[in-house]
């Protein structure tokens, strides 16, 4: 009888306290500490002091392909560079160049709609002035960012199918050659509910509204509304992450493969949202393999 009781002690014990893979979730905090080199420069495409990136170059001779990294944090200040500084410096330590890219968030003055857009898009275009200093191959561009950055990511490679009526149009944009989302937001139209229980009302700020009060807008914004991109795409997101459901990673991996993208929606079992952002998790491996995957891709593709 005594044994009988101390085991179902145990099992309710088991059950009310966390796993040990729980505890050793990563929080932001954790990802911030991480070492991270130095930039090679931090340069400025706009006057206000969030329109920076930082510019991280290899080692070695020639002309570097470049991973423009954007990070997450709701659209928000719940995130900004520092978040991806170990992130792009490790990138940089494998043979890329890195442009970890800020802007103008939901909090500061001049973002949402358009100016968060803008800002994104006038990043990515700077990148012609920095190559004519640094030795960039502007040929082979892809974009990596981590949740509401890895919906931004999708954006900056889908921008080239924006109708020229929409503010966030731009007649020339630097080609994107593949992009990789990390707990991205691929479609802000299906997260609007979901998202309230994560980003508060930050994700409808971003807009100015909801579907039914700016549907165009989101339309422009969402990049499983503006398929196909034509650039080969890479879903990854963790089992354990809570943060962003997971069928809008296999809706959108469905739904950008009948309109013949190149996309594959991955799965990491051990991950939840951060995790995948630090290269001492073996979650690294996957991402690190995905990102210079679709680097070595990108001098094959065309838009």
């Amino acid at each position: 009888m005594a044994a009988a009781v101390l085991r179902l002690c145990f099992v309710l014990l088991c059950l009310a306290a966390p796993s040990r893979a729980q505890e050793s979730f990563l929080r932001p905090a954790d990802i911030t500490k991480l070492p991270s080199t130095p930039a090679t420069e931090r340069i400025f495409y706009g006057l206000d002091p969030n329109q920076y990136a930082d510019l991280r170059l290899p080692t070695g001779p020639g002309l570097h392909p470049v991973v423009v990294v954007i990070h997450g944090g709701c659209w928000g200040e719940l995130a900004d560079a520092s978040m991806l500084a170990n992130f792009s410096s490790t990138l940089t330590e494998a043979g890329v160049a890195t442009w970890n890219l800020e802007y103008r968030r939901v909090h500061n003055k001049g973002s949402g709609w358009p100016g968060t857009f803008q800002d994104v898009a006038r990043g990515m275009d700077h990148l012609r002035e920095a190559a004519r200093r640094y030795p960039l191959d502007l040929k082979r561009v892809v974009t990596a960012g981590h949740s509401s950055g890895g919906h931004l990511a999708l954006w900056a490679a889908a921008r080239h199918r924006l109708p020229k009526s929409s503010p966030l149009y731009t007649a020339d944009p630097l080609p994107v050659r593949g992009a990789v989302s990390l707990a991205g937001v691929p479609d802000l139209r299906s997260f609007v509910d979901y998202g309230k229980s994560v980003c508060g009302d930050r994700h409808i700020r971003l807009l100015g509204g909801l579907p039914g009060e700016v549907p165009e807008r989101y339309h422009n914004a969402s990049p499983g509304e503006l398929l196909p991109l034509g650039v080969p795409q890479r879903l990854i997101y963790g089992a354990k992450d809570r943060s962003v459901p997971h069928d809008l990673f296999l809706d959108y991996e469905a739904t950008a493969r009948r309109k013949g993208d190149d996309v594959e929606a991955i799965v990491i079992e051990s991950s939840a949202h951060f995790d995948m952002l630090s290269p001492q998790k073996d979650t690294w491996r996957t991402v690190e393999k995905a990102i210079l995957g679709v680097v070595k891709d990108s001098g094959k593709t065309t838009q």
